[in-house]
């Protein structure tokens, strides 16, 4: 397995939305994509504007094969279009790739 670990930096104000663009859309649009969410944090202490999630795969190539599936659905075009009609949610996103260590409890 290999874990992708996101962090999305929500612009001013629009926390809500894209917590309800997840909520309501994206979320049975991943699992659509075969998208194994781990789970999702928002900070207690650190950045207001920042929103967390862990997303399992199989090996790479599931990962880049749910993805490129994923961003050329017309649904989630349609989705994500909708969502910014008042402008961009995300300011800027960090990705990492993670595998875990031999020890470690989650494989």
């Amino acid at each position: 397995m290999i874990y992708e670990w996101r962090a999305y930096y929500i612009m001013p104000s629009r926390m809500p939305d894209i917590q309800k663009r997840f909520a309501d859309h994206t979320m049975r649009l991943f699992a659509k994509h075969g998208i194994k969410v781990v789970g999702f944090w928002e900070p207690v202490i650190g950045e207001s504007n920042e929103l967390v999630y862990m997303c399992a795969y199989e090996d790479l190539a599931a990962r880049d094969r749910a993805w490129k599936s994923f961003m050329s659905d017309p649904e989630w075009q349609a989705v994500r279009k909708d969502s910014e009609m008042n402008g961009p949610l995300v300011q800027r996103f960090v990705n990492k790739i993670f595998k875990p260590t031999s020890f470690s409890p989650l494989q």
